[in-house]
C-alpha cells in the first residue's frame, strides 16, 4: 500500500528568492494589525472587563440588532454591548455590573433574563455570567503576562539550544504571528476573553513545534555541509522539512475546519484564531523564520564546539570533518 504524500521527497523550491518580498509584506501586516488595534481596539469580554454576560437565542426571525438594543436599555442596566453570536438567531448582550455585593448583582442578572423575555417572547437565555472589574483587571493582568513569559521563554530556549542569531528569528516570528492575531481580532472584532488567550498560547507553541523541526535540521545542515552557500543550504532544509510541515498543517485544518462549523458557539473564537495561527505559522516556516539567519549571517562556524578555557591550545586536537584525528 503506497503512502499518502502530499508533497515529493526530492523538492528543490527556491523559497529564499521571495524572502524580501515576504519579509516585506509581513512588516506591512503588523504595522496595520498594531494599527488597528490602537484605533478600533479589541471586543474585550467579560472576563476583562467585567460586568454580565448572557447569551440570547431567538426561536423564528431575529429582530434587528438596533431594536434589541433600544429594549434592553430599557431596563436600566446601563448601555449594553449587543453582538451576534455565531448563528443569524443568536446575541450576545453584556451590560455593567451594577454596584454593591454578589446579591445586588444576582438581582440585576435575573432583571436582565426577566426584561428580555418581556420584550421578545420568542427568546431563549442562557445563564449570567457575572465577573468583578477586580477579577476582570486581574485575568487581563495575568492573560497579558503569561503570553508575554511564553513568548521570552521560548525565545530563549531556542537562543541557548541553538545560537542567537536563532533566538532573534524565533522572537520575530512569535512577534509576527501573535501581532497578526490581534489584528485578526481588531477586524473581526470578535469577543476577545480567556479562549482567545488560549488561543495565542497554543499558537505560540505550535509555532515552536515547527520552528525546532526547521532550525534542527539548519543546524545538522550546517555541519554537514561546511562549504555550502547558506542561501542554497537554508533552502535545502526548508525542503527537506515541507513534507512534515505541510502534512502537520493538513491535518490541523482539517481537525480546527471541523470545530469551526459544528462545534460549539463557545469556542468559535478560540478555533478561528487557531486557524489564522496554522496558517500564519506555515508561511512563517517556510518564508519568515529563515531570512533572519541570511541577514545575521549565520555560516558553519557558529557551532563550532567551544573548547574550555583550561584547555591551552597545544592540547587541544584537530579534527577533520568527519570527525576523523589529523
Amino acid at each position: 500500500m503506497r503512502l499518502l504524500k502530499l508533497v515529493p521527497d526530492d523538492t528543490n523550491i527556491d523559497f529564499l528568492r521571495w524572502r524580501k518580498v515576504a519579509s516585506t509584506m509581513s512588516f506591512l501586516l503588523v504595522v496595520l494589525s498594531i494599527a488597528l488595534v490602537a484605533v478600533r481596539g479589541l471586543n474585550l469580554g467579560v472576563d476583562f472587563v467585567g460586568g454580565q454576560s448572557v447569551r440570547v437565542d431567538f426561536v423564528g426571525t431575529m429582530p434587528p440588532i438596533e431594536e434589541i438594543r433600544s429594549e434592553v436599555d430599557k431596563i436600566g442596566l446601563g448601555e449594553p454591548t449587543i453582538q451576534q453570536f455565531g448563528s443569524d438567531s443568536a446575541v450576545s448582550i453584556r451590560t455593567g455590573l451594577p454596584e454593591g455585593d454578589k446579591e445586588s448583582a444576582d438581582r440585576a442578572g435575573e432583571q436582565l433574563v426577566a426584561g428580555i423575555h418581556k420584550a421578545f417572547p420568542n427568546a431563549k437565555t442562557g445563564a449570567v455570567e457575572t465577573v468583578s472589574g477586580k477579577v476582570s483587571d486581574e485575568l487581563l493582568r495575568t492573560g497579558a503576562i503569561s503570553l508575554a513569559l511564553a513568548v521570552l521563554g521560548i525565545s530563549i530556549y531556542i537562543w541557548i539550544r541553538f545560537e542567537w542569531q536563532f533566538g532573534v528569528g524565533a522572537l520575530g516570528r512569535l512577534f509576527h504571528e501573535v501581532s497578526l492575531t490581534f489584528g485578526f481580532f481588531a477586524v473581526t472584532q470578535l469577543q476577545f476573553d480567556l479562549n482567545s488567550v488560549a488561543a495565542l498560547l497554543t499558537i505560540v507553541g505550535y509555532s515552536l513545534n515547527d520552528t525546532i523541526v526547521v532550525y534542527d535540521r539548519i543546524r545538522e545542515n550546517l555541519k554537514k555541509y561546511r562549504k555550502m552557500e547558506i542561501i542554497p543550504l537554508l533552502n535545502l532544509s526548508i525542503n527537506e522539512t515541507l513534507s512534515r510541515t505541510v502534512m502537520t498543517s493538513v491535518a490541523m485544518f482539517l481537525a480546527l475546519g471541523v470545530l469551526l462549523i459544528f462545534g460549539p458557539d463557545v469556542i468559535f473564537g478560540f478555533t478561528a484564531a487557531m486557524l489564522l495561527g496554522v496558517f500564519v505559522g506555515t508561511y512563517s516556516s517556510v518564508l519568515m523564520s529563515t531570512p533572519v539567519l541570511v541577514w545575521l549571517k549565520v555560516g558553519p562556524h557558529s557551532f563550532v564546539p567551544r573548547t574550555s578555557a583550561a584547555t591551552s591550545g597545544a592540547e587541544r586536537v584537530a579534527r577533520s570533518d568527519d570527525g576523523a584525528v589529523v
